[in-house]
């Protein structure tokens, strides 16, 4: 593997930090390796929101599923979704454009995470972990009123960077599943039971994989904060229903 590569396989969640700040010259690199990401038609549907203020930090922390560390973090990013800006120079160019729909959203959001993940691998090279906050897409109402977020606009990740502690260095990354079971070739192969219990053994850790699926979907699956954020989708969903009318 070349140098970039075993980075990549290397670089894990961080949820702990030390005090140590990050140089605006730093950030600014960040930043700028965000916006050089590929993009759909040279668009940008994106918008990135840094989070300095201490109090919307703490916010955060608190709506994105009560994560303390999330205001700990030294460099807070959420990359939104952002279908209003092109909607609304279209509108002041007399085009007339239909509103945006779902798939303008779904495109947005493409953009956005591959931004952020630009952010992510950038940020690794100077040794800065980083988190990926998903929780940012519940509490929709609560979101929108810390940052402002018309319709059209939708909170699609939030990053948190800092320099790790010593301990995160050293966590080990967990495990991922074998590429015989993700990489399918010409078309989707639906992997039978036997498949997926060799694709997901390896997580249960000795407890047994039934014990440890049904204890996971009841975490995670079938749990309040994923129902919430199904909930939180659909509304930010409404406006996008309807793309007939200008």
């Amino acid at each position: 593997m070349n140098e970039v590569v075993e980075q990549l396989c290397r670089r894990k969640s961080v949820r702990a930090f030390t005090e140590r700040e990050i140089d605006e010259t730093i950030v600014r690199e960040i930043l700028t390796a965000a916006v050089m990401a590929p993009t759909a038609g040279n668009q940008q549907l994106y918008t990135i929101l840094r989070v300095t203020d201490p109090e919307k930090k703490r916010r955060l922390s608190e709506s994105c599923d009560h994560q303390p560390f999330i205001a700990e973090g030294k460099l807070l990013l959420v990359f939104c979704a952002d279908c209003l800006k092109w909607y609304e120079a279209f509108r002041d160019a007399g085009c007339e454009p239909r509103r945006p729909g779902e798939g303008d959203l779904l495109l947005a959001v493409d953009d956005a995470l591959i931004a952020a993940q630009n952010a992510v691998v950038a940020a690794e090279s100077y040794g800065i972990g980083s988190c990926y906050i998903g929780d940012i897409m519940e509490n929709i109402e609560t979101q929108r009123e810390i940052l402002g977020l018309p319709e059209y606009v939708f909170p699609a990740a939030l990053l948190v960077f800092g320099y790790p502690t010593r301990q995160q260095l050293e966590r080990r990354k967990p495990e991922r599943a074998d590429l015989r079971f993700i990489v399918h070739e010409n078309a989707y192969h639906r992997l039978d039971a036997d498949e997926l219990r060799q694709m997901l053994g390896y997580k249960s850790a000795g407890a047994g994989y039934d014990a440890w699926i049904k204890a996971f979907c009841k975490r995670k699956y079938n749990s309040d904060f994923s129902r919430e954020m199904t909930r939180s989708v659909r509304k930010a969903l409404e406006p996008f229903g309807e793309t007939s009318e200008p």
